[in-house]
């Protein structure tokens, strides 16, 4: 498919996980009444709140996979879980998980977070995201074929500022980067935005970045602004200020035609990309 309709859910995620599994069930619900063939969900869309790690659970045995499963063949859709907590043998750090389901209710792909949020700012926050998870070591790029939704670069959260990662993702195919997050409100209102928008022009791709909102227990509140963008960086579709549901046409030849206007991935100059001693 070209064209199809892509959905973006923003949810507020609290520290009950079967209410949280409900609302998605009726996000897809909704997605697929409003014509979706592709819903996303933003990262931590099963638990907020302390003591995450024992909600973890394995792909695909888990109860989230076989929800998800059961909603994708229902309506004949694919299904982003956005991300969950995945059980890590050995280590009683889970992964942060991203998973893929096809219409068929299979496992397409699995992306375990690769950029953990370890930071300590003079006078200011110190967290190490390490310390309560486990992380991931490699990069997915999903093909879902001629009659599917694209080719899917995936991510989290974080690893939207690593522009290297998004580059190498468009350079093996990636038309579409998707970028399921709990971005918080102090950054968000400075960074999301710039960040989203440059990661779709600087590649020529669609950017679906769905994202948690509202306050959390014993959690930073959430920033919301749910996007999706277009390969020209336009956002064309934006989340209000509440849980909900955006859309927008996904448009494959699009990202064709905005690449022969640009050409910042052909026009590339490898070999100089190397810094030489003086």
């Amino acid at each position: 498919m070209n064209k199809f309709i892509i959905a973006a859910v923003q949810m507020n995620t609290q520290d009950n996980k079967q209410d949280n599994l409900r609302k998605a069930q009726e996000f897809v619900e909704e997605a697929a009444a409003k014509g979706a063939s592709l819903v996303v969900f933003p990262e931590s869309m099963d638990y907020i709140g302390p003591g995450g790690s024992k909600y973890a659970e394995y792909i695909p045995e888990g109860e989230c996979f076989r929800l998800f499963a059961e909603l994708a063949k229902k309506h004949n859709l694919w299904i982003h879980s956005g991300s969950i907590r995945e059980i890590c043998d050995g280590d009683p750090r889970p992964y942060n998980s991203s998973f893929v389901v096809s219409p068929q209710g299979d496992l397409s792909a699995i992306y375990r977070k690769i950029h953990l949020f370890n930071v300590d700012v003079k006078e200011g926050p110190a967290v190490r995201e390490s310390d309560k998870v486990s992380c991931g070591n490699d990069l997915v790029l999903l093909d879902t074929g001629d009659d599917g939704v694209g080719k899917l670069g995936l991510s989290i959260c974080y690893d939207m500022r690593f522009a290297e990662l998004y580059r190498i993702l468009a350079l093996h195919g990636a038309n579409i980067l998707l970028v399921p997050s709990y971005f918080n409100l102090i950054t968000g209102k400075d960074h999301w935005e710039p960040l989203l928008r440059t990661r779709a022009i600087e590649n020529g791709c669609y950017v679906v970045a769905p994202d948690q909102i509202g306050n959390k227990p014993q959690m930073m509140p959430a920033y919301g602004n749910t996007m999706i963008i277009d390969p020209w960086g336009m956002v064309i579709a934006r989340a209000s200020n509440k849980e909900c549901i955006i859309t927008a046409e996904i448009d494959l030849d699009y990202v064709e035609s905005v690449r022969k206007q640009t050409y910042t991935l052909s026009n590339r100059r490898t070999d100089l990309y190397e810094i030489k001693e003086l």
